[in-house]
């Protein structure tokens, strides 16, 4: 059949596809009747966003503290008298920049999350549907419950901690506010508690706010998988438990007495003599003492400085200064070689010399020779 050349074919695919709409319709019709896998977004996730805002602010806030105390004022300072109002202003900007901007804050889009209007998901298609966005009036409403809300309730309880109205008459109309206020604050946390366990059972709206606006944290890209690669946390773990077994382990060894050994067992005793030139040296002078000084190029020859201390005597029959020797003896134990013939020392004991007057002496020899 000729076919003018403005009209056109209809091809062999169109028709079919109009053919199988009506099994299409009944096929969607179906489907709506049922109910798909209901969304599930990582709870470690979300609260690891929380913790990055809070870590964030903390980061802000140090900075800001730092650059206000350079203003040398009288007393109270400006971080003092205005603390509220610039908490409130640094949260504010972080909430213009992030969720009234982006839908999401800083935290949350290092996560791959960001919030969408619960109220428009629901029903078959929850996991499955487009996130609807958030609307201007949630956005408006969560930065006046969480920016404007904290800063009231911060400057408030200053003002009312600074007047005393906890400590005026039960009757006081002033007492009664305090206490509505106290009251007030242990329900939001008791409810922010409830909130917390339940979001920990489905994990849909981690904060109470977030649930009051129907505002959930979803993942922003869907196809985009968690991908953390814990090789440098396993890293840090490992080098963390290492040095902490270090630190347990080193103050229980003595590195100076495995050392000694370790040199009696490698040097000769000859050696170990001979290298320092102690055994030279005078009986009456204490050879730890040269060694202590010998860093401050005392020659060994000097023997006016050194002359030995309430003397003990060790077990190769060698005198040395009582402090010297017990020092020593705590850090060596009885690996520590004596300085002048190389023995090691295992005991010490006091030194007595008994002195003889030579003419009681004579007298006593006399009177013996004369019996």
């Amino acid at each position: 059949m000729l076919r003018l050349p403005s009209q056109t074919t209809e091809t062999e695919w169109n028709s079919n596809w109009k053919e199988i709409q009506p099994a299409l319709r009944k096929v969607r019709r179906s489907m709506a009747s049922l109910r798909t896998s209901s969304l599930k977004v990582m709870r470690v996730s979300q609260l690891d966003s929380d913790i990055l805002d809070v870590e964030l602010v903390d980061i802000l806030k140090e900075q800001l503290w730092s650059a206000l105390s350079l203003f040398k004022c009288h007393k109270p300072t400006i971080k003092e008298s205005l603390e509220p109002e610039l908490l409130a202003l640094l949260n504010l900007v972080l909430f213009k920049l992030s969720i009234y901007d982006s839908s999401a804050s800083y935290g949350a889009q290092l996560q791959n999350l960001k919030y969408r209007n619960e109220w428009q998901h629901g029903g078959a298609f929850e996991s499955i549907a487009k996130d609807a966005p958030l609307t201007k009036t949630q956005k408006i409403l969560y930065g006046v419950f969480t920016v404007g809300g904290q800063y009231t309730w911060a400057r408030t309880n200053r003002y009312i901690t600074a007047k005393g109205w906890g400590e005026v008459d039960e009757s006081d109309i002033r007492n009664k506010i305090y206490r509505v206020l106290q009251a007030g604050e242990k329900y939001w946390k008791a409810f922010s508690l409830i909130n917390f366990l339940v979001f920990l059972w489905n994990g849909k709206y981690r904060t109470l706010v977030d649930r009051v606006l129907a505002m959930r944290l979803v993942y922003s890209k869907k196809s985009m998988n968690r991908q953390v690669s814990f090789e440098f946390l396993n890293r840090q773990m490992v080098w963390h438990a290492f040095t902490e077994f270090l630190l347990f382990l080193v103050p229980l060894i003595n590195v100076e007495k495995l050392k000694m050994k370790l040199m009696r067992m490698l040097l000769p005793k000859s050696y170990l003599v001979s290298s320092k030139g102690y055994d030279m040296l005078p009986a009456n002078q204490c050879a730890i003492c040269h060694d202590s000084t010998s860093r401050e190029n005392v020659p060994v020859g000097q023997v006016q400085n050194f002359t030995v201390h309430n003397p003990y005597e060790t077990n190769c029959g060698h005198q040395y200064c009582y402090y010297c020797i017990q020092s020593k003896l705590s850090v060596f134990g009885d690996e520590w070689p004596c300085f002048r013939c190389g023995e090691k020392v295992s005991e010490i004991h006091k030194h007595i010399e008994i002195v003889q007057d030579e003419k009681l002496a004579e007298k006593v020899e006399i009177k013996e020779s004369s019996s």
